[in-house]
């Protein structure tokens, strides 16, 4: 974390940079064995198993010292599912999810049970696939991270408020809640963890509604590993709900291969 930090500090000036937000990865080979034709009003049949995923992550400070020591972050991400071989369907973008987000960070060095409170954030995040009608999907949220590290291991808690919104009046309503239901499948934070052994990663990602009725949840596991001096190859593998916005609510079981060029939380 500390080298990264170094790293982010000689790049943040320099405008021919972008600095990586999160992971920033292609996987030209994609296979969800659940595919969701629901919210196109298709069978599942006509959505392929195979398609292109990847994501693209960035962010650039607006304000050092903005209170304190604490640096004010614009942020924004990409993360796209792409049916590039569904030649039948003229091979549409099944889903794009942006991503922008503010945050406010700050430094830290306080020992907890061995581990090193590196860094905590305080952030707004909007998260929306830009559709309309029945295909729209948003919510709003004020999130809370903490980032701790020993060794190796680096493990961030990041829990979440989501901004209500008002009811729609009707299905077709373009104002209101397009997807009231989504804490109980997305829930109300994450954990991550990211551990290094020599050139190779090992990531995790899990979520949980805590609900003891209707518990649900999703797992994300990946690894990546040396090809060259720049690219890293990728192995990721998704189980649960709330990989994509538009299958918020649908269960998806996905493992894919593919290239990253960034590390990151």
């Amino acid at each position: 974390v500390q080298q990264r930090r170094e790293t982010e500090g000689d790049l943040s000036c320099n405008p021919f940079n972008l600095i990586a937000h999160r992971e920033n990865y292609l996987l030209p080979v994609s296979y969800n064995s659940n595919p969701n034709g629901d919210p196109f009003g298709v069978p599942d049949s006509e959505v392929n198993n195979t398609e292109v995923k990847f994501q693209f992550s960035f962010k650039f400070p607006v304000w050092r010292n903005i209170i304190g020591d604490a640096d004010l972050w614009a942020a924004y991400t990409n993360l796209s599912f792409w049916q590039a071989y569904n030649e039948s369907h003229s091979s549409p973008f099944r889903d794009t999810n942006h991503e922008p987000e503010l945050f406010l960070s700050k430094e830290n060095n306080l020992q907890v049970l061995g581990f090193t409170n590196t860094a905590n954030r305080i952030g707004v995040v909007h998260q929306s696939n830009g559709q309309n009608g029945q295909e729209s999907r948003s919510w709003n949220r004020i999130y809370l991270q903490m980032i701790f590290e020993r060794d190796n291991l680096i493990l961030a808690f990041k829990p979440w408020y989501r901004i209500p919104e008002s009811d729609k009046d009707g299905p077709d309503d373009p104002t209101g809640d397009d997807n009231p239901d989504i804490d109980e499948y997305l829930g109300y934070g994450e954990i991550r963890a990211l551990y290094k052994w020599d050139e190779h990663t090992f990531s995790l990602m899990f979520r949980n509604n805590l609900r003891t009725g209707e518990n649900r949840g999703a797992v994300e596991l990946g690894w990546t590993f040396p090809i060259t001096d720049c690219i890293n190859g990728y192995l990721q593998y998704f189980n649960g709900y709330g990989e994509s916005l538009i299958d918020y609510n649908s269960s998806v079981n996905r493992i894919g291969l593919g290239f990253t060029v960034t590390e990151t939380l």
